[in-house]
């Protein structure tokens, strides 16, 4: 059987398109006030990821760097949810997948991207049933699979089909979102599922094992990471809000990296796990600083040696390949779409 609702794809793309005029010219508040260089208002876009900004909303660091300023927390489940609010201005900054982020330069989105939250490792993979007799990615011929269309983990489904030479119309692939899937999971609806934490964790843990990891198929060039995006409008607007807010993902990190013990406690809840688990968890992303992020191979310092451009170019012609897109931009515009200022020293 096909893959199922690509048209939905195609059809945020056109909606994306419309969307983006009007973006250009709206704003999630219009009572900002530039005289302190800092909005009044911020509404940041977040995933239950555990990652730094995950830790930023836990520890209220946001708050405490920016006290005069309403900070707006407002969760989304997938990249797809967050292009789709950019879109519209009714979010600042958000966090999506580098499929998402891929599709959304590929439709000229008004946003930038500012930081990369973390390189995805085995925190997104392929969980199996355990008695669904799927002991390779060719087992999955027949078999029903879900994962989040337009998301990293839906390229990533994609690419370790490819890599094995197994047509994606012999795999009934269904796209839910993470609460579905684990909801289709207990039901026993589905076989498979590629996804991300928090979400992958309860799979395994209740008659799932891993085939493969978004860490095993980088290394075999499906490269994928969890980005920071800004609204263009608000990042000229108030480019110190956005040099500061990503201080505050250092401070994070750093935190991260000095106790993490700690960080996991702080993770735990929103994770809805235990502490052992939520650090278990975050090992399994790579988180970068921005110092790090200025190494060529990611943000890099000067447009032309953005790595990271260079991978999502890459990612919007797989997903042209697969239909996804109508078109690939030049690397000069995914290079354009790399905000580099917020992480410069």
């Amino acid at each position: 059987m096909a893959i199922r609702n690509a048209r939905g794809i195609r059809g945020f793309a056109a909606a994306a398109a419309v969307l983006a005029l009007s973006a250009a010219l709206a704003a999630c508040g219009g009572d900002r006030s530039k005289e302190d260089g800092l909005p009044k208002e911020v509404t940041i876009a977040y995933q239950v990821i555990p990652n730094a900004e995950l830790l930023v909303k836990a520890q209220g660091l946001a708050e405490k760097e920016f006290p005069d300023v309403k900070i707006n927390w407002k969760p989304f489940d997938s990249g797809r949810d967050v292009n789709t609010a950019i879109a519209a201005g009714s979010v600042d900054l958000g966090l999506a997948g580098s499929v998402p982020v891929a599709i959304g330069v590929s439709n000229k989105l008004p946003y930038e991207v500012y930081f990369l939250h973390d390189i995805i490792g085995d925190a997104e993979s392929l969980a199996v049933r355990n008695d669904s007799k799927i002991k390779s990615v060719k087992d999955l011929v027949g078999k029903k699979v879900a994962t989040p269309f337009g998301s990293t983990a839906h390229f990533s489904l994609l690419s370790a089909l490819k890599l094995e030479g197994v047509d994606p119309s012999q795999v009934t692939v269904l796209d839910l979102q993470p609460q579905d899937i684990l909801a289709a999971w207990q039901r026993k609806d589905i076989d498979a599922a590629f996804v991300w934490n928090p979400t992958l964790a309860k799979l395994t843990a209740d008659g799932g094992s891993i085939l493969i990891t978004a860490k095993e198929l980088s290394e075999k060039g499906a490269i994928t990471a969890d980005v920071g995006v800004v609204r263009a409008k608000f990042a000229d607007d108030y480019p110190e809000f956005v040099k500061r807010y990503v201080g505050v993902l250092d401070e994070a990190i750093e935190l991260y990296r000095d106790k993490p013990e700690e960080a996991a406690k702080a993770l735990a809840p929103l994770l809805s796990t235990d502490e052992a688990d939520a650090l278990a968890q975050t090992k399994q992303l790579v988180w970068l600083t921005s110092e790090e992020q200025r190494d060529a191979k990611y943000l890099g310092s000067e447009p032309e040696n953005s790595g990271f451009a260079k991978v999502l170019q890459e990612t919007g012609r797989f997903l042209a390949d697969q239909k996804l897109v109508e078109s690939v931009p030049e690397l000069k515009e995914y290079q354009a779409a790399i905000n580099q200022d917020p992480i410069k020293p």
